[in-house]
Order: C-alpha cells, then structure tokens, then sequence
C-alpha cells in the first residue's frame, strides 16, 4: 500500500495519461492503428481502476465527463473500421464496469442528447452504440428502449420523406441486439411490427424505383448505381426478417379464445413467416457469409414453430444446405451454433410425460377460462420421427461427428440432443454406430463437466439406445468395450434433479450393459469391469417396483455370472450378502413375469454350477420347490431348460452338497416334476439334462 502523498502522486499521473488518451483519441487525421492503439491503452487504465482504488489511489471515473464518453461511443460507429469497434466495444465494457452508476447515468445522457440532436450522425451513431451496449449491459439499454417515445419515435424516422440507407441498417441492428433476449419482445412488437413487415416484403426493384422520388436523402441513385442500392435493401430486408421472426415466433403462440381456434393474426402470421422462410432457405446457398448467417438465424427462430420445422424438413435440397453449413462453420462460431439449432429444433420429441403429468395438464387446459391454441400434431412422435429420418438422410451424422472435436459446449450439447433423437428410432442405430456416434457420445460424457449433467444423461441414453441394437463386437474394434461402461452405469440411478422419476434411462442402460455382458472375451474384462463399476447400482434394481427394470437387471446378472470369478464373488463365497444374493435370485425365479423369472433362471442355471451357491439354494425353506417349479412350466420350454440344467447341476455335486441337493429335491417330489417335465418337453437338450437328473434322484431313491 502506497502512502498518501506517494498515492496522490500516482494517480494523478494516470488521470494526466488518461487524459492524454482522450485528447489523442480526439484528434482527427489519426489513423486507424493508432486509435485502436489509443482504445486499447484506455482500456487497460479503466480495467485496472478498481483495483488501484483497493490500493488507496483516485479512481479516474470523475475526469470522465459527457465528451469522453461520446468520443469513446462514437468509435462504436459503423462507419468505422472493424478493428476499431472491437477495440472501442472492449472500451466501453471497461467503462462501464467501472463507472457502474455513473456510467449508467452518462449512458443516458448520451443517448437523449443524440435523439435530440436528430441529425444522421446523431442517429447513427445512438443505434450503433446502443446495438454494442445491448451485449454488455442488456438491462441498461432495455431500459432506454422502454422510454416513453423512443420507440415510437423510430417509425416516422424509418419511413419518412427522406431516408437514410446507415440509419435503417443502424437501426436494425440495434432492434436485432434488443431481440437477444424476451424482454424488449412485447414493445418492439407494439410500436416496429408495421414498417418491420413494409421492409421485409416490398420487393427492391420497387423500393429503388421510388427513392428517386424521395425529397430529403443521402442517396444518390445516379452515382450510385442501383445495383448497389439493390443489394442495400436485400440486405436491410433480411435483416428486419430476422428481427421480425425473432419477435414474431413466440407470439403466434399466445392464448386463443376456446373452441374458436387460432387468431386470424396469428394465421397472418404463420402464412408470413413461412413466405419468409422460404426466402431463408433460398438464401442458405448464397456466396455472401452475411446472408448466410441471416437465413441461419432467422430459421433457427422460426423452427420453433412446427409447421416451419416440418416445411423445412420436407425440403431435402435445404436440409443438406443447413448440414454443409454446420460442415464448414468455423468452430465455436454463432453460424455453428445457428445450424446446429435449426437441426435440433427439427428433431426434437416432446418431452416425456408421465400419466399423472397428462392428466394435471388436461386438468390445467380445462381450468383455463381463455383456453390454450391447441398443440400441433406435427409435434407427435410420428411426425418427429419422420423428420429424423429425413435429418439421417440428408447425411447429418458424418458432420457432427468431425464438427465435435473442436465444438464449443453448448454447441456439444446440441450434437448430443440431435444424435439423441436420432437414436429413438430403431432402424437408424446401426447406421448411428458406423458413422462414428458412439465413439462421439463416450467421448463427450468424458469431456463434459459434472455442472452439465442433464447433458451428460442425454449422451449416456443415447448411447445405451444404439448399444440395445447393435453387435458390440462390430462397434468396439478400436475402441475398448469398457469405454462405455461408466456413461452407462451413471443413468442407472434416476436423475435427482428431475421433478419425476424416469425410469427409462435406467432401463436402457440395463438393457445396453447386458449386451456388453454378452460378448465379453476370455478374460472377462467387461463383465469385471461392469461388477467393480455399477454392481450396488445393478444390484438395487432387482428389487425394483417396475417389472420391466427389475427384469433387465436380472438378465443382466444372468450374463455377469457366466464369469465363474464374478459368479463366486457374488454369489458363492460363503458370505451372509451372498447368501441374500442366493435368495433375491430365488424369488425373481418365481415371480409372476415369465420374462423375469426366465433370466434368474439363467442365472441360477450358471451359479448352481458351484457348491456354496446349490447349499445356499436349499438354506432357503422353498428353494428346491421354487426350482422344480421351472421344470413344470407348462408354456414356456425355455423355463424348462433353465430348470432341469439347474435341477442337473444340483443334483450332480459332490459331497455332502450333492448328498443335500438329491434330499431335498425328492422330498419336493422331484421326480414327479422332472417327469412331467421330459414329457412336456421336445429339446433333445431339456430331454437330456432331465434324464441324467431323473437316473440321479432314481438311484438315490
């Protein structure tokens, strides 16, 4: 900490360099490096002003006054060089940090005494500096936006006897900043829809032809040329459609009188915005990078609405327009990030809901007086699906796959959504796995943190669903199986985030490791992989209240235990949990559902193979009926092969086991239920493993 002379001294030194700066960057016939230069050094002193205040120096703020604050915004100037607004934007982010009220204050001021002022610079530069300040302090600006006037105000200065072309494209700019986000919605809607659409739809030719009629302009059509003029209102038209969809996509939603369907407005609307669309979708294939963006960003907005989304999927050529944008769209860039908006919007599902989630919301639509425009069925799984495919088709997943290496997260996430609808439908998966997703959607859970876990969910279910139906061995050649098996095992618990609980993850997960389970190799790496990550998971899901989670993880187990190091280490090493195992597995075999009681069978059919689990089986008072008892299905010849290999293996110990297992199984009446079972059965395999039981219990009878 300096002293208080040494202090004084310092920061009047950099008041004085401050000041310096400003008279520097005052002073015309400077050129362009040395202004940035000026900017930059300004904005330095201004971000390190908080911290020398810490230290007990003068803040430079105060020498700040109404002339500083309108040089620095006047570089904002669209007229000015790129390099120069960048520098000049980072300037007065520094500023206003700094200056926090005050500077909120002189914001203020500036702006009035522009609009006051009425002139083309003043005009001109107010909206170019509004339009950055938007991105660095939305609320500031909205607030101006809001002010009693000023927006109204626009319409006459846009439509009036003598036009300006750096106004109108200024002033577009600053209503597309505005749009960034709900708030200024409703205002700009109010007091810009009008001239927006008179932009948006008068053809240029004729836009052209009565500017020479104009009485006050800086036009000047003959030195000019009207080509150039042309291109201009192009321009400005695509521009004012982006606003104009912006504001526009959210409202066609609004309530409805009940029973009389939607709004004529809100019909105009749609009919306009699919017009529009199409003007978009025409402009994918432009050479112009800017007209590209527009018509990315407009039909990112307008694909919220279902009929643009199925409109635009029915249109192959600009589908595969939309995936050669997302192909060559430099990485982390708002075109990426555009693309990939427009494709997710195309392909998602409704969310999930549950019956009781159905009923409230019926409850809720009944309860609403006004009533709701009711929900299009373009919305319906059907028609999603449909647009998956045609998504599929136009070759989307090839670029998502080469775009993700270098993607930023949040358009991660979006590839993550896209290849997720995708992987709903079925008949897609394998195609899915050639093309490289699973390699994308390991990869993605691994690099997402933890704070992004609704998406790593999403990737991790996407990833079981392509693995539910495909050959893992044809998948994984360079790339380990057990990749997989922690973004599997983390959606196996239901999500504690969400309001209900989903159990489908936990059941496609299931469903995926137990295809991994199936096709392990001789050392059994996965399935020792999958027991040392996701056993206590596993394990809690065979006692599931849903019949069809605690059965895939049943037939999950049944593959686990074809290990004989896991099958002894769960289930047969003597221990009370193994014993309890035993016991779970015994009454999964006797459960209502065929399906579960098939895959404990299996499993028992691989565990009896071992003395300490055939004497954990008889400790439980019903296990040799319960056994028997899948010989005696009458419908199911599978059961009955499950049953008689462990009725085989039982039966077939040595020692006191052996000796144990033969007792207890004919006091049950083992014979009668292997019998009935030889003759309901026509597998030379059943037929077998009965008799060689049958010959046991006989001969020890």
């Amino acid at each position: 900490m300096l002293d208080e002379a040494e202090a004084s001294k310092v920061s009047q030194a950099i008041k004085d360099e401050a000041m310096l700066l400003f008279a520097h960057l005052m002073e015309a016939g400077k050129q362009d490096e040395e202004k940035s230069a000026d900017l930059s050094s300004l904005t330095k002193l201004l971000n390190e002003d908080g911290e020398r205040t810490k230290q007990g120096q003068e803040s430079i703020i105060p020498i700040i006054d109404d002339y500083c604050v309108d040089t620095i915004f006047g570089y904002l100037d669209m007229r000015q060089s790129q390099n120069i607004r960048l520098n000049a934007i980072l300037c007065t982010a520094a500023y206003l940090g700094a200056a926090k009220e005050e500077g909120h204050r002189r914001v203020n001021g500036f702006f009035h005494a522009k609009m006051k002022g009425g002139t083309y610079d003043d005009y001109i530069v107010a909206f170019c500096a509004a339009a950055a300040i938007f991105s660095i302090d939305y609320d500031l600006m909205s607030d101006l936006i809001h002010t009693e006037g000023f927006l109204p105000s626009l319409a006459p200065l846009m439509s009036r006897k003598w036009k300006s072309r750096k106004i109108e494209t200024a002033c577009l700019e600053m209503l597309h900043a505005a749009c960034m986000q709900m708030k200024c919605h409703p205002a700009i809607q109010k007091y810009c829809i009008g001239w927006l659409e008179e932009v948006i739809f008068e053809d240029p030719e004729t836009r052209v032809a009565n500017m020479r009629n104009l009485v006050e302009t800086d036009i000047d059509i003959d030195k000019e040329g009207p080509e150039p003029l042309k291109e201009h209102c192009r321009k400005v038209r695509s521009l004012a459609g982006v606003i104009w969809t912006k504001i526009m996509a959210a409202s066609v939603q609004q309530v409805a009188p009940p029973n009389q369907g939607p709004e004529p407005k809100v019909e105009s609307a749609v009919a306009k915005m699919e017009r529009l669309c199409k003007r978009f979708a025409g402009m994918l294939a432009a050479e112009d990078s800017e007209d590209v963006q527009y018509a990315v960003e407009g039909l990112a907005y307008a694909t919220t609405l279902p009929k643009i989304r199925e409109q635009l999927a029915r249109d192959g050529e600009s589908l595969k327009r939309i995936v050669t944008v997302i192909g060559s769209a430099p990485p982390k860039s708002p075109l990426a990030y555009g693309a990939l908006s427009i494709i997710t919007h195309i392909t998602r599902y409704k969310p999930t809901e549950s019956e009781e989630q159905k009923r409230l919301k019926q409850l809720k639509a009944y309860a609403n007086a006004a009533g709701k425009v009711q929900p299009s069925p373009l919305s319906d799984d059907s028609y999603v699906s449909e647009r998956c495919k045609l998504v599929f088709d136009a070759g989307v997943t090839p670029v998502l796959v080469k775009h993700c290496k270098t993607a930023s997260i949040a358009s991660l996430s979006l590839i993550i959504s896209i290849i997720f609808s995708l992987s709903v439908t079925p008949s897609l998966r394998g195609q899915l796995a050639q093309q490289g997703a699973v390699r994308v959607l390991i990869a993605a859970w691994t690099a997402l943190p933890e704070k992004e876990d609704a998406t790593r969910r999403t990737a991790a279910q996407a990833l079981a669903r392509i693995l539910i139906s495909t050959n893992p061995a044809l998948i994984f050649r360079q790339l380990p199986q057990t990749a997989a098996i922690r973004p599997l095992t983390s959606i196996i618990p239901p999500d504690p985030n969400a309001d209900t609980r989903d159990l489908l993850p936990t059941f496609e997960s299931l469903l995926a490791l137990t295809n991994l389970a199936s096709t392990d190799d001789d050392s059994d790496t996965t399935r020792r992989a999958i027991v040392r990550t996701a056993w206590d998971d596993v394990e809690e899901q065979l006692f599931s209240t849903n019949a069809r989670v605690s059965t895939a993880a049943a037939e999950l187990v049944c593959n686990l235990v074809q290990s004989p190091e896991e099958a002894i280490g769960l289930f047969g090493d003597g221990s009370s949990k193994a014993a309890t195992r035993v016991k779970v597995m015994l009454a999964l075999a006797d459960a209502d559902d065929v399906k579960t009681r098939s895959a404990a069978g299996g499993a028992l059919a691989s565990l009896t193979a071992f003395g300490e689990v055939v004497r954990a089986v008889l400790e439980q008072p019903r296990g040799a009926g319960i056994v028997l008892g899948l010989c005696r299905d009458g419908d199911d010849e599978g059961l009955r092969h499950r049953g008689a290999v462990v009725v085989h293996n039982m039966v077939s110990q040595e020692g006191e086991v052996g000796q144990l297992a033969r007792e207890k199984l004919l006091t049950a009446s083992g014979v009668d239920a292997l019998t009935e079972c030889a003759q309901k059965s026509r597998t030379p395999e059943v037929v077998e493993a009965v008799v060689h039981a049958l010959k046991v219990l006989v001969g020890e009878k």
